[in-house]
C-alpha cells in the first residue's frame, strides 16, 4: 500500500541496475542486516505473493485500462498524498518544502481536475518531494535500526516500520468510514503502483546476482539520500546503533 516504500524503491533498484550497480559472487554479511535469515524468508514470501497474484492482477488492470485513465488513477492517489508530505515537510522543520508541496496540492486540486492530471510537475520549480514519517524520525535522529522486510510490503527499517504505521494513520484515506470503499480504494492503490512498475521490476526477474542483497543495499542507500533531500554526507553509512543515519539531527 505504502507508494514512498515499495515502488519508489523498486524504482531506484531499476536505476540502480541500469547504472551497473550491482554485483556477482559472495557478499559479506552486513551489519545493517542482523536478521538476514528471517527477512530472506519473508522476502521470498513476498516474491511468491508478486509473482502469483499482485503481478498478474496489475498486468490485467494495465491490459484492460488506457493508459490516460491510469495515469488519472495514479495522479489522484498521488495528489492526495501530497497533504502528508506536506504535513511531514512541517513537522522537519521545512516551512519552504511544506509550502511547495501544498501549492502542487491546490494547483493540481483546481486545473487538474481533482488531481487526476499532475498539472504542478510541468510548471518550473513544482516537482514532488515525497515526504513520510520514516524521514521526519530519520530528520530529527532516530537511527535506521536493523534492516527488516515486512510481509506484503517489502523493504523497511526499525525507524520505517514506525513510520509506516504513522503513515497509515496520517493519509487521508485512513479516515474513511466505508469498509468497502476504503479497502477497494486501497487495493487499487496497490494495483496501480505495481502496474506502473511492470516494466521496471523486469530488470529483476532473471537476475543472476543476488536480488536480495541488491534490494536491500539500494533501499538504505535511497532511504539515507532522501533523509538528508538528495545530499547525504560524503561517509559512508555507519549502521553502530549509535553512529547509525539520522543519529543526529540533519541541519538545515
Amino acid at each position: 500500500m505504502t507508494k514512498p516504500a515499495v515502488p519508489s524503491a523498486a524504482a531506484c533498484l531499476a536505476a540502480l541496475a541500469l547504472a551497473g550497480c550491482a554485483t556477482t559472487g559472495a557478499r559479506a554479511p552486513s551489519p545493517a542486516d542482523p536478521w538476514e535469515g528471517f527477512n530472506r524468508s519473508i522476502y521470498g514470501f513476498n516474491d511468491r505473493v508478486d509473482r502469483y497474484v499482485t503481478k498478474p492482477v496489475a498486468e490485467g488492470y494495465r491490459a484492460v485500462l488506457p493508459e490516460p485513465l491510469r495515469n488519472c488513477i495514479s495522479n489522484v492517489f498521488g495528489n492526495v498524498g501530497d497533504l502528508w508530505s506536506a504535513t511531514n515537510s512541517l513537522l522537519q522543520g521545512k516551512p519552504a518544502d511544506t509550502a511547495h508541496t501544498l501549492t502542487r496540492f491546490t494547483i493540481n486540486t483546481i486545473f487538474g481536475f481533482g488531481g487526476c492530471a499532475d498539472v504542478a510537475s510541468t510548471l518550473p520549480g513544482l516537482q514532488k518531494r515525497p515526504e513520510d514519517f520514516g524521514q521526519t524520525l530519520g530528520v530529527w535522529g532516530v537511527g535506521s535500526g536493523p534492516y527488516l522486510v515486512l510481509p506484503f510490503f517489502g523493504p523497511s527499517s526499525g525507524r520505517d516500520a514506525v513510520g509506516f504505521v504513522a503513515d497509515r494513520f496520517g493519509e487521508p484515506i485512513a479516515y474513511i468510514n466505508d469498509d468497502l470503499l476504503y479497502w477497494s480504494l486501497s487495493a487499487t492503490r496497490l494495483i496501480s503502483i505495481r502496474a506502473e512498475l511492470l516494466d521496471t521490476t523486469k530488470l529483476l526477474d532473471n537476475a543472476s546476482f543476488d536480488t536480495y542483497a541488491f534490494t536491500r543495499d539500494a533501499y538504505l542507500q535511497r532511504r539515507r539520500s532522501m533523509i538528508y533531500d538528495g545530499n547525504p554526507p560524503n561517509s559512508a553509512p555507519s549502521y553502530d546503533d549509535d553512529e547509525d543515519d539520522g543519529a543526529t539531527p540533519v541541519k538545515r
